[in-house]
């Protein structure tokens, strides 16, 4: 009696069928198919979807034409191929103890994993898998207490970009240049007419010299978007740019936020906002002049009067009192 468990006819005609498939796939790359002249209609007249047949197409050639690879794999469940390492998991936790963030931990595992670093995304889901996706207040305590020791090490900086009607019968494009001290939240922001790299360059040095006389913060590093103003981060000719130079000149290290992902420099984004309902919305002002007078005396208020709910309710000028700057 046959044993029809045994008969291997499904799988020879599974084979057959699929390099057929690929014959005519490599005819029609070719231009030599006598029906299809493109892969999108041999995909249609088939029935068969593009990205399935690429998957075995790609694995019959890589293995050098055995036909055994066409048949169906058996695939194990995903959490024991896909989960994230347990060493690596407790590494994302430890750094989650400190109160750091999902792109602050992907910065920091970087330098010690390099390419196995997981992606922010995944460092999210450890995060949420294990209820840390929250901050507790403990760690917001001890992120409070590392940041301390800090003041000077990263500074924000930013563009942005007025209302039309903030100055009264202003027709330019007026914009605000700020830079922000990651520790303390120390700031200084300048007006300016345009946005070029030269305006941008001379505006943020008056900041820094601002932060370095009024409050003594010298900064290591200076975290920017990726616009043409501040030198993007695939330039090839960063020598030669102004606001990269004037960074090298005071040995700053440039360091750029993510491409779209602007809460990477939440801290002055967040800065704006505080500066737009306290200053600028629903307001208009009489002369770009007088913009500029209210802008630096609403500088010099955030910095030494306005209690700020992210250091306890103290000023920044009085956190950066109780700091260990970096020199």
């Amino acid at each position: 009696m046959r044993v029809n468990s045994r008969d291997e006819t499904i799988k020879r005609n599974y084979v057959q069928v699929y390099q057929h498939y690929i014959a005519e796939y490599e005819q029609v790359k070719r231009g030599q198919h006598p029906s299809y002249r493109q892969v999108g209609e041999f995909y249609a007249a088939r029935g068969i979807q593009r990205q399935t047949f690429l998957k075995y197409y790609g694995r019959y050639r890589n293995s050098g034409g055995d036909a055994s690879v066409l048949l169906p794999m058996k695939r194990g469940p995903k959490w024991r191929s896909r989960r994230t390492p347990a060493e690596i998991e407790a590494l994302v936790l430890a750094e989650r103890e400190k109160g750091c963030n999902r792109y602050e931990i992907h910065s920091l595992l970087k330098s010690q994993l390099g390419a196995d670093t997981p992606a922010s995304s995944t460092i999210y889901a450890i995060l949420k898998r294990y209820g840390k996706n929250r901050l507790s207040v403990p760690m917001k305590q001890e992120k409070r207490k590392i940041i301390k020791q800090m003041a000077g090490e990263l500074g924000h900086m930013d563009c942005y970009h007025l209302a039309r009607d903030t100055i009264l019968g202003e027709r330019r494009s007026l914009y605000l240049v700020c830079v922000l001290d990651d520790c303390t939240r120390l700031a200084w922001a300048e007006a300016v007419e345009d946005i070029t790299a030269l305006t941008v360059m001379f505006a943020t040095l008056r900041c820094l010299n601002h932060l370095a006389e009024r409050y003594q913060i010298k900064f290591r590093e200076m975290l920017t978007d990726n616009g043409p103003e501040v030198g993007p981060a695939n330039s090839q000719n960063k020598h030669n740019h102004p606001f990269e130079r004037m960074l090298m000149e005071l040995g700053i290290k440039h360091r750029y936020t993510k491409p779209y992902r602007p809460q990477t420099n939440g801290k002055v984004e967040r800065f704006w906002r505080t500066l737009n309902e306290d200053l600028i919305e629903g307001a208009t002002f009489e002369s770009w002049q007088e913009f500029k007078t209210e802008l630096t005396q609403y500088i010099l208020y955030y910095n030494t009067l306005r209690p700020h709910q992210a250091l306890n309710g103290v000023t920044p000028e009085t956190f950066n009192k109780s700091c260990q700057r970096i020199t």
